[in-house]
């Protein structure tokens, strides 16, 4: 699963084949530093991104998780 780090927070970000089809979803989660250094926060836990969307392949799907992924995190700094 591709990650992405921003400030504190760490996204996790990827694509999925939808059941019986050949389009793929995107789903994000995102977490954060926990007082234990061995573990993280979930703070968006995962979810599927863009859902009136599904994407040809694997690498679109991913893509628009990318982006979901920023736009989450630049609310949660707002």
């Amino acid at each position: 699963m591709p990650t992405k780090n921003i400030d504190s927070y760490v996204a996790e970000y990827t694509g999925e084949l939808l059941d019986e089809s050949e389009h793929w979803a995107a789903y994000v989660t995102i977490s954060a530093p926990s007082d234990n250094p061995m573990h993280m926060n979930i703070i968006v836990p995962k979810r599927r991104v863009a859902v009136e969307m599904a994407f040809a392949d694997q690498q679109a799907a991913e893509a628009e998780a990318e982006r979901a992924a920023s736009l989450i995190l630049q609310e949660l700094h707002a």
